[in-house]
């Protein structure tokens, strides 16, 4: 039996949404407390109008990878670890692909789930911070279980209330001081350049930016890919990150809970931490995609979609409740420098290059996968490996430039040129094997 949800198969034209219902999922991901936290960092470092053109020059890059990866996720209707087969990683290319996101979005999941945890308890200190962990992580697990069409409905519900979180907090602090004063306000913390803004901008969804082919495999058009990224990216970077810059100038501080506990009280609080349930089930519905695509490329085992949803979701909210999450940020800041040249390669290869497009065109008519695909590709190793090094060393030495917009660029011109001098081929093509059997 087919999941619904199609983890490591095509989605057929029957099975996909309207571009509103992904689009309110697209904006969910980035209406949250880590949103809200970003614009009151920028605000403590930077002036209005420098973190305006921070918010600016990191969402023109996550645009960019968002739509060119999401276009290429909705005409095969693949999700990102299974479309990097045929977009110059091969099976064991994507498997390490994989692997990555799997860390890095379980990482991610069980640190939202501690910031949620903290949150609630908060306001409700009589149950152990342990027990919120726990929660939080198996509610989220629930609904992740349901799939795509469940955190749909999720998005629906939450989206709205922090919006209105959000205007509600800016008119209560408008109304004590006057927006031009908010504008014009100095920055109260630590200077940073509109550089290093706009890396921490691109940095903060650059993960999520990869792995758009899992959401816009269920998009019906190109033109639906570009609305919903416009419209999702744009609403989530200038309005809700802009609302935190000039939140920030009020309050004097970049402690969120603060600064909506100042404007919203104890409601407020309570909607903010729970908006954080909309980032953290695509958290943990990509980081089971790219799981199942790990075992069935390696072991040729089909996992169920649910036990391994449960499996992390499971794994995920006892870290958070150990709290050995916390030593685990700085590693997963580092996955996150290896995965812009991810898009670049597969942008590369999918739109330009198109060493295996003829393949994906032949199946996509057929509703199938392709009957072959290549094993390890070399130059695309190599090139990843060598744009990743630069996107740290561009980070830790504050070379000239955007660290994740260096890595990507250079990421897609070395894999062009690997392809012009004939070295991108694979070491070996193999026939198409898939097990029907869940393990």
């Amino acid at each position: 039996m087919i999941d619904e949800d199609y983890p490591l198969e095509r989605v057929p034209q029957h099975a996909r949404y309207s571009w509103a219902n992904v689009a309110v999922q697209r904006f969910g991901q980035l209406s949250d407390l880590t949103q809200f936290l970003l614009g009151a960092t920028l605000g403590a470092g930077l002036s209005f109008w420098g973190a305006f053109w921070a918010f600016t020059l990191g969402s023109v890059i996550l645009e960019i990878v968002c739509i060119f990866v999401g276009i290429a996720g909705m005409r095969e209707g693949l999700s990102t670890s299974v479309l990097a087969r045929w977009t110059g990683f091969g099976r064991y290319g994507s498997t390490l692909i994989g692997l990555i996101i799997a860390l890095s979005l379980f990482g991610w999941f069980g640190v939202q789930t501690a910031v949620f945890a903290a949150g609630l308890h908060a306001i409700m200190s009589g149950i152990p911070l342990w027990a919120w962990s726990l929660i939080a992580g198996l509610g989220v697990t629930a609904l992740v279980l349901k799939g795509f069409k469940m955190m749909g409905w999720t998005a629906f519900v939450t989206v709205p209330a922090f919006l209105g979180l959000a205007g509600w907090a800016m008119w209560v602090e408008v109304s004590r001081h006057s927006l031009g004063e908010l504008v014009s306000s100095s920055p109260f913390g630590e200077p940073i350049t509109i550089a290093t803004g706009a890396t921490i901008v691109a940095g903060s969804y650059i993960v999520g930016a990869v792995t758009t082919p899992d959401m816009t495999r269920f998009n019906r058009s190109t033109g639906d890919v570009v609305k919903q990224t416009l419209v999702g990216i744009s609403l989530g970077e200038y309005v809700l990150g802009l609302a935190g810059v000039l939140l920030a100038y009020a309050v004097k501080t970049s402690d969120i809970v603060a600064i909506i506990t100042a404007s919203s009280g104890v409601v407020g609080v309570i909607i903010l931490v729970s908006a954080t349930v909309k980032i953290n089930n695509w958290n943990l519905y990509s980081a089971t995609l790219s799981l199942m695509n790990v075992v069935e490329s390696t072991v040729g085992v089909r996992l169920n979609r649910t036990a391994v949803t449960v499996g992390i979701g499971v794994l995920g909210s006892v870290a958070a409740a150990a709290g050995i999450l916390d030593a685990f940020v700085d590693f997963l800041v580092l996955l996150g420098v290896v995965t812009p040249p991810v898009a670049g390669i597969m942008v590369a290869e999918y739109f330009v290059l198109k060493r295996w497009r003829p393949v994906l065109d032949a199946s996509r008519e057929q509703g199938r996968l392709p009957e072959t695909e290549p094993t390890w590709v070399p130059a695309t190793l190599v090139v990843w490996a060598g744009a990743a090094l630069v996107g740290w060393l561009s980070d830790a030495y504050q070379w000239v430039g955007i660290p994740a917009l260096n890595s990507l660029l250079l990421a897609g011109v070395g894999y062009l040129v690997a392809g012009r001098l004939g070295l991108v081929r694979a070491s070996r093509e193999v026939a198409m094997e898939r097990s029907n059997v869940p393990a």
